[in-house]
């Protein structure tokens, strides 16, 4: 096979040859051309949320996960108390980091099969008058489940508490508009939906709040504020960059708003989400959400219940047709994992599709209906 491989999970993703050319030019970290291409990509980012007039961006060297760590720390005072809004593990990640940064933090758990309910989330805050902030995940990749951000962000701004959102896999593709939806942070990466290599994350900042973000971190890399004045007063990182990740990212927009932006990228998505569901469908496979509550980012799917299956095998034989799948992440069932997302569309969807029902054939499986 003389393409890369397809790779079906939630980041890193398939980029397009225009994004990966991007990387074959070194830059200065402190030239005024490359500070003129992270000037560009800040600003875009913006324009994607709708956020110039209410928000800044800061970006972030590192996975997303260091911007969610850093964005808890920048944003919520040393004495705050955090309310994490848990069905899955990216949840469960995002409470850990809070607990770490020393910010005390509670949990309120739900099913991994359904949204956070936005009315036990209202009695939450309404009986601990402590909680200073919310952390949503907008969509939990654990499962794929779509949380409910334009409720839980009213709800946040009627009771007068901060909101932080995960966007991570939801950004670019899923409707964010900072004009209707209020929230104090909200962080994504470079290599999700935007398509873009991983490397960096950025945080929106609400610009109400962020004089009162200074002095909140306890540390130096991750002090978004800082980063922020830096930025705005040099124009330049205040660390080394991640320079190629920066360009390839500059690149990856700009073919992002040719396609036509978030409504295209997401119509691409949906197609690719209805061409996997329908193909897997056929060979047996039954996906662990309802379809009602499943985002078109990632499609977690029962694994067959045939005893021959063995996931590390099924995942080598389809990465051998070139598609690499991605393992369960829930505790109670049995599961493997398709993204939707990247550089691909439904062709590509369609050759998976085929691949894994020449799998199912090498492994002896006739039918990957999961156990009832």
């Amino acid at each position: 096979m003389d393409r890369d491989k397809i790779l079906l999970t939630p980041g890193p993703l398939t980029t397009t040859l225009r994004t990966k050319l991007a990387m074959l030019k070194d830059w200065g970290s402190w030239d005024a051309d490359f500070n003129a291409v992270t000037a560009s990509v800040r600003k875009s980012l913006l324009a994607i949320v709708h956020g110039a007039d209410s928000h800044v961006v800061v970006p972030l060297q590192g996975s997303g996960t260091f911007s969610v760590e850093a964005a808890v720390a920048t944003v919520v005072p040393r004495d705050g108390h955090v309310l994490v809004l848990d069905n899955g593990a990216y949840c469960k990640r995002a409470a850990r980091l809070t607990s770490l940064m020393g910010r005390r933090c509670t949990l309120l758990p739900f099913d991994e099969a359904q949204p956070v309910s936005v009315a036990a989330t209202e009695a939450a805050l309404r009986a601990d008058p402590s909680i200073t902030h919310v952390v949503l995940i907008h969509c939990e990749t654990g499962a794929g489940v779509l949380n409910p951000l334009q409720p839980i962000a009213d709800l946040c701004e009627r009771l007068g508490r901060g909101l932080i959102v995960d966007a991570m896999s939801s950004f670019a593709a899923l409707e964010i508009d900072a004009r209707k939806t209020r929230f104090d942070a909200l962080v994504a990466a470079s290599g999700k939906c935007l398509e873009g290599v991983p490397g960096m994350g950025f945080v929106f900042i609400r610009r109400a709040i962020l004089d009162g973000c200074a002095g909140n971190s306890q540390s130096l890399a991750m002090d978004l504020h800082d980063q922020y004045v830096y930025m705005e007063k040099t124009t330049q990182w205040r660390f080394t960059p991640p320079t190629h990740v920066v360009v390839a990212l500059h690149e990856a927009i700009a073919q992002f708003e040719a396609e036509g932006g978030q409504p295209a990228r997401l119509a691409r998505y949906q197609r690719n989400y209805e061409t996997l569901v329908r193909g897997m469908a056929a060979l047996g496979f039954q996906p662990f959400l309802d379809p009602a509550v499943q985002a078109p980012i990632i499609v977690t799917f029962h694994a067959p219940a045939d005893p021959k299956y063995d996931f590390k095998t099924f995942y080598a034989a389809a990465r051998a047709r070139g598609f690499i799948l991605y393992p369960g992440k829930l505790t109670t069932v049995e599961t493997f994992r398709v993204g939707c997302i990247g550089a691909i569309g439904p062709d590509e969807i369609e050759q998976a599709v085929h691949a894994v029902a020449l799998t199912l054939q090498d492994m002896g499986i006739t039918s990957a209906a999961p156990a009832a």
